[in-house]
C-alpha cells in the first residue's frame, strides 16, 4: 500500500486524527489490513470507552475508508470529541 499524503491537521477529532495515522503506520510496516483494523478499534476504545466494539468497528471503518482508501479530505461523521 502507498503512503497517502494528506495533511492530518484537517483531522478535528483527536481520536480520529490518532486511528487514521496508526492504521497508515501499521499498513506502512508491513501489518496485515485486519490486524491493523483490530488495533486501530482498539486505539478507538481507548479512546472512548464507553463505545461498544460494534459503535467502534463502525467509526474506525468509515475512516479509514474516508481518509485512507478514498483520499478525501472532507469532514467525517463520528463521536462528538474534541
Amino acid at each position: 500500500m502507498g503512503r497517502i499524503d494528506l495533511d492530518f491537521s484537517i483531522i478535528g477529532r483527536r481520536c480520529e486524527r490518532a486511528v487514521v495515522t496508526a492504521y497508515r503506520e501499521l499498513r506502512e510496516t508491513g501489518n496485515d489490513d485486519l490486524s491493523s483494523f483490530r488495533a486501530c478499534t482498539t486505539l478507538y476504545r481507548v479512546h472512548h470507552p464507553e463505545a461498544s466494539v460494534q459503535e467502534a468497528r463502525r467509526l474506525v471503518a468509515e475512516w479509514i475508508d474516508h481518509h485512507v482508501v478514498r483520499g478525501d479530505n472532507g469532514p467525517t461523521d463520528g463521536c462528538d470529541c474534541d
